[in-house]
């Protein structure tokens, strides 16, 4: 196994439990703009709508697939320029 590879493992999994706290504080500041509310809907929430629970979940999404793609794109190429190599 390559050592980028190797070195990139512990930083990818600290990488992504940063990620997800990122993504999670961006839709809930992009839900307020959108909505006005503090809270997003969940699937089970009975006083929401259709319209609200699905335009949360794709928005929410959307925010941590960039989100996620943003930080593992930049670790690989942290430890590119770390090591050398590309981590793959």
């Amino acid at each position: 196994m390559k050592a980028s590879k190797i070195a990139y493992k512990p930083v990818g999994m600290a990488l992504g439990a940063l990620s997800g706290v990122v993504a999670g504080a961006a839709f809930k500041q992009a839900w307020k703009v959108i909505e006005g509310e503090d809270d997003a809907p969940d699937a089970t929430d009975e006083d929401r709508t259709w319209k609200q629970i699905l335009l949360a979940a794709a928005i929410q999404g959307a925010i941590f697939a960039v989100v996620k793609a943003s930080v593992d794109r930049s670790g690989a190429v942290a430890i590119r320029r770390l090591t050398g190599t590309w981590p793959g």
